[in-house]
């Protein structure tokens, strides 16, 4: 083997240690155990109830990170997101996620994915859809 296959052998090792350890760390998270069943994106929508277009794509980037164990998600993840929950495209779905980034909901991710930008959630992001889309109160 030469120096870049050695490289190339230890990054994809390590990207498949990072998703177990996601993995792993949802299911603590989230109380997750491994006998039930895996949650559709669909399931996961209808459960959330989120109020429009933007909310939709702010639960499927969730499900893609927390359910799925992507470090980051493209504009073709949320596309396939939106096909697999069986919901209608955005007619302009890079609007979606400029906007969820302008609302502190997304940021762009550090490194691309699939030589495309990629986004990852906020934690505000995060408590957003894990608190069903209602704004936490301020005390």
């Amino acid at each position: 083997m030469d120096f870049n296959q050695i490289e190339e052998l230890l990054k994809n090792h390590e990207d498949r240690i990072k998703k177990i350890e996601m993995g792993l760390a949802t299911q603590i998270q989230t109380g997750i155990q491994k006998e039930r069943k895996k949650v559709s994106i669909k399931e996961f929508i209808l459960d959330k109830k989120p109020k429009g277009t933007y909310h939709i794509g702010l639960a499927i980037a969730y499900y893609l990170e927390k359910f799925e164990g992507m470090l980051s998600f493209c504009i073709e993840d949320l596309e396939q997101g939106f096909r697999d929950a069986k919901e209608p495209l955005p007619k302009n779905i890079n609007d979606l996620t400029y906007k969820n980034t302008k609302n502190g909901f997304m940021m762009e991710a550090k490194e691309q994915k699939k030589d495309k930008k990629a986004w990852t959630l906020t934690n505000t992001g995060e408590k957003l859809v894990e608190n069903n889309f209602q704004k936490a109160k301020k005390m």
